[in-house]
């Protein structure tokens, strides 16, 4: 079995306004998800520091959404995030 590609793992850096006036969020790529023969695994970018992400709410954890990868013509199928979940904040790792 191959690797597969099965989503882009992004982090919400800000918010910009468009064109249309409507208030849109700005992610950056920060690592792959990948589904190989002995299961799943993630491929995270060695520059990527937490650290540096915005937290205007001062919270200890981090959301990183997980997108379906681009197509070739540059879009994503659905345009949107792959799989959302409500975030409890006072899960301990």
């Amino acid at each position: 079995m191959a690797n597969t590609r099965k989503f882009d793992i992004a982090v919400k850096t800000g918010e910009y306004t468009d064109r249309n006036g409507q208030i849109k969020s700005r992610y950056e790529n920060v690592g792959t998800m990948m589904e190989g023969q002995n299961g799943p695994y993630l491929i995270l970018k060695r520059t990527f520091n937490p650290a540096g992400v915005p937290n205007p709410d001062n919270r200890d954890t981090l959301v990183l959404s997980l997108f379906e990868p681009r197509q070739d013509d540059g879009q994503r199928p659905a345009g949107k995030p792959a799989a959302q979940r409500p975030v409890d904040d006072d899960i301990d790792f």
